[in-house]
């Protein structure tokens, strides 16, 4: 099977820096959760949140709820890179996770990418006990989120 120009540059790099299969990796979710049930949304997504973040290879993970549409949220996470990432997704842990927050959700979707760069904002540098985050991510590959 002919491998095309993004295998390559996923695999092997564009010569510009690290490959991006070394890089770190973001997964971006989007959820819409069904009307009415956003509080046990949110307090099951916090109760069962540390199954990922103590996962060897995440990075971090954050829950953020949309201002103009409440039922909607965007859940990001930060991962070593794409691989570990993808072997996460087959774990039995993740799997249960997907399964008990799947009765709250009635759609969702998700996109991925190599993270490449990040520029602190003048708030983040200055402001007494502010976290940055660690780098701003390029849009990769989308997929619709199954379960």
């Amino acid at each position: 099977m002919a491998r095309t120009e993004y295998d390559v540059e996923m695999t092997e790099g564009t010569g510009a820096g690290r490959p991006a299969a070394d890089l770190p990796f973001r997964v971006m979710l989007t959820m819409h959760v069904h009307p009415g049930l956003e509080a046990d949304f949110e307090r099951t997504w916090l109760e069962i949140g540390d199954q990922i973040t103590s996962h060897p290879a995440n990075l971090g993970q954050w829950l953020v709820r949309s201002a103009d549409e409440p039922s909607t949220y965007y859940i990001m996470s930060d991962w070593v890179n794409e691989r570990l990432f993808r072997a996460f997704e087959q774990t039995p842990g993740h799997l249960e996770h997907r399964k008990i927050l799947h009765p709250l959700r009635a759609s969702g979707s998700m996109v991925t990418g190599a993270r490449l760069a990040f520029l602190p904002g003048a708030a983040s540098v200055t402001a007494p006990g502010a976290t940055a985050e660690p780098a701003a991510v390029a849009a990769g590959s989308a997929a619709s989120v199954t379960a």
